[in-house]
C-alpha cells in the first residue's frame, strides 16, 4: 500500500490542485485588502478558500473594487486633459455660489463630485420617453459644431434606428459626432449598426476593454451614464437609454416611467467634462470642444456630480447617506432597485425616527429578478422604523430621483444598490432652485398616487421558500 507508485499524470494533477489553492490564498489576501464591504469580503474569502477553481476566474471578472486603469488615465496620463479640466474648473468657480456653513449636504456633494454649484442655469424636467426624445432629437438636429453622446444601452430597434439616423444626418452635415456606449450594456448592438454610423463619419467607441490588457477582465465596471452634450451649450442626463422600452413599447413592461432633464448654462460644462474623461479612457483622444459658459436668465442653481469606481471613496453611497442625515422634513427617493448597504439603511431608519417623511418608491414589476427579490428582504428593516415603501403600479418604474426637504432635487442615473454605490460610473444633477423642486415634488406626488404602500405582511406572510430566495438573492448584492 505505502509502496504504491504515483505516475506523472497524477503528480501533475496534484501540483495543479496545490497551485490553485496557493493562487486562491493570494487572491484572498487581495480581497481582504481591497474589497470595500465586509459582506463582499466574506463572500469572496469563502469562495476562494473552498472553490478556488471556480472562484479565481470569477474574482478576476467581478472582484475588483476600483477601476485603477481609469484612475491613472484621468489623473496622470494626459497633460492636455489635465489642463482642460483645470481651466474648466476655474471658469466654473466664476459662476459658483458661496454655500452657507449650514448647507452641509451641498458642501459635501461639491467636495465628493469635484464640481461646484453654479448659478445662471436653466434646468427643464423631462417626463418619460416621448418628451425626452422629442427634446433630445430637436437639440441634436440643431447642432452646429459637435454632439457628444454617451449611453449605457443603445438598441437597434425603432427608436434606436431613429437615433442612429439622426446622428448620421448631423455627421453628413459636417457636425462632429462622438458616440460612446458601454460594451456590456450595449453588447447586442450589431457591427452593421455601428458600421453605418462610422461610414457616415460618426466616431464610435465602446467603454470597457479598450486601453490595457487587464481591463478586459474588469467586466464588473460599467459606464451607466446617459449623457448628450450639443455644442457645449445644452446637455441632457437622466434615466433613459436608447431603446423602445423607454417609449413604453415593450410588451412585457408596457408603460415605462422615467425622468430625464435638459440643462443650459455653466452646468453644461461640467457634464461635458464628465463625457470628455470617459471618452479619453475609451479612445485616448481629447477632441476640441467649446468651453465657454453662457448664463441663462432662469438663473437656477445646480451642480453636476459624477460618481464611480475611480473615486477614492464610495461617493454615491456617501451622498445618499448624507441626504438622509441632513433631511429635516422629507426624503423621497425613487429607484428601480432597492438594495441599500448597512450605512444607507441605518441613515434611512434614523431619519424616519427623527420624524422625517422617508419614502422609497420601487417598481412593482421585475426587470432583474435577483435585485427585485433582494428588495423584499429589506421590508423588515424599513417598515417597522417608519420608512415607507411604495410599489409603482402603472407600468415599470425606472427613474432615479431624490427630493430632500424643499432644498434639493436630484435627477440622474444612479440607483439605490451596490452597483451604483461602488461599481458603476454614474452622473447626477443636484438642483436647489425652488421652482424646479416644486415641479419634482408635483411629479412625485402624481407617481405616489399611482403606487400602493407596502405592508410588512407582504413579506412575512410569504411562503418560506420565497423568503429564503429573497435572502439568498440579497447575499449576491455585492456583485449584482
Amino acid at each position: 500500500m505505502f509502496g504504491m507508485e504515483i505516475d506523472a499524470t497524477t503528480w501533475w494533477g496534484l501540483l495543479a490542485v496545490i497551485s490553485f489553492y496557493i493562487v486562491g490564498l493570494l487572491h484572498i489576501l487581495h480581497a481582504l485588502m481591497n474589497t470595500r464591504t465586509s459582506q463582499g469580503t466574506i463572500a469572496w474569502v469563502v469562495s476562494l478558500l473552498f472553490m478556488p477553481f471556480f472562484a479565481i476566474p470569477l474574482y478576476w471578472l467581478l472582484g475588483r473594487s476600483k477601476f485603477s486603469g481609469y484612475v491613472r488615465a484621468r489623473r496622470g496620463n494626459d497633460a492636455e486633459l489635465r489642463k482642460l479640466a483645470h481651466e474648466m474648473h476655474h471658469k466654473l468657480r466664476h459662476y459658483g455660489i458661496d454655500l452657507p456653513e449650514e448647507n452641509i449636504f451641498e458642501r459635501g456633494a461639491e467636495e465628493l463630485g469635484g464640481l461646484p454649484f453654479t448659478r445662471g442655469n436653466h434646468v427643464e424636467l423631462l417626463i418619460d420617453g416621448a418628451e425626452t426624445f422629442e427634446h433630445l432629437f430637436a437639440a441634436i438636429n440643431q447642432a452646429k459644431s459637435y454632439v457628444c453622446v454617451n449611453f449605457f444601452i443603445v438598441k437597434n430597434d425603432k427608436i434606436g434606428k431613429k437615433f442612429q439616423q439622426t446622428l448620421i444626418r448631423r455627421a453628413k452635415a459636417g457636425v462632429r459626432v462622438y458616440l460612446l456606449f458601454d460594451e456590456i450594456g450595449s453588447h447586442k448592438l450589431s457591427s452593421t449598426y455601428l458600421g453605418e454610423l462610422t461610414d457616415a463619419g460618426v466616431e464610435c467607441r465602446s467603454f470597457g476593454a479598450n486601453r490595457y490588457w487587464w481591463s478586459r477582465l474588469q467586466l464588473n465596471f460599467r459606464n451607466h451614464r446617459k449623457i448628450v452634450v450639443v455644442d457645449g451649450k445644452s446637455a441632457f442626463l437622466g434615466g433613459l437609454n436608447v431603446g423602445d422600452e423607454y417609449m413604453g413599447r415593450d410588451k412585457r413592461f408596457g408603460a415605462w416611467r422615467d425622468t430625464h432633464l435638459e440643462m443650459r448654462g455653466p452646468a453644461v460644462q461640467a457634464v461635458q467634462m464628465v463625457f470628455l474623461e470617459d471618452w479619453f479612457w475609451a479612445s485616448n483622444e481629447v477632441p476640441e470642444l467649446f468651453w465657454g459658459a453662457d448664463t441663462n436668465p432662469s438663473d437656477q442653481i445646480a451642480a453636476v456630480i459624477p460618481t464611480g469606481p475611480a473615486d477614492p471613496v464610495d461617493s454615491w453611497q456617501m451622498l445618499v447617506t448624507e441626504a438622509a442625515n441632513s433631511a429635516r422634513k422629507k426624503l423621497w427617493i425613487t429607484s428601480p432597485y432597492f438594495v441599500p448597504d448597512d450605512g444607507v439603511m441605518t441613515a434611512l431608519q434614523l431619519a424616519s425616527i427623527r420624524g422625517v417623511d422617508v419614502r422609497v418608491m420601487l417598481p412593482n414589476r421585475a426587470d432583474h429578478l435577483l435585485v427585485w427579490l433582494s428588495a423584499f428582504s429589506y421590508y423588515e428593516q424599513s417598515i417597522p422604523f417608519g420608512v415607507k415603501l411604495f410599489r409603482y403600479q402603472d407600468g415599470f418604474l425606472h427613474q432615479k430621483i431624490m427630493l430632500i426637504d424643499d432644498r434639493i432635487a436630484t435627477v440622474g442615473t444612479a440607483n439605490l444598490d451596490n452597483r451604483s454605490f461602488r461599481l458603476n460610473f454614474e452622473i447626477t444633477a443636484f438642483v436647489s432652485d425652488t421652482k424646479f423642486i416644486g415641479e419634482v415634488q408635483s411629479m412625485l406626488e402624481e407617481d405616489f398616487s399611482k403606487s400602493l404602500e407596502v405592508q410588512l405582511e407582504e413579506f412575512t406572510k410569504k411562503p418560506f421558500l420565497f423568503r429564503a430566495a429573497c435572502r439568498a438573492a440579497r447575499l449576491m448584492a455585492p456583485v449584482q
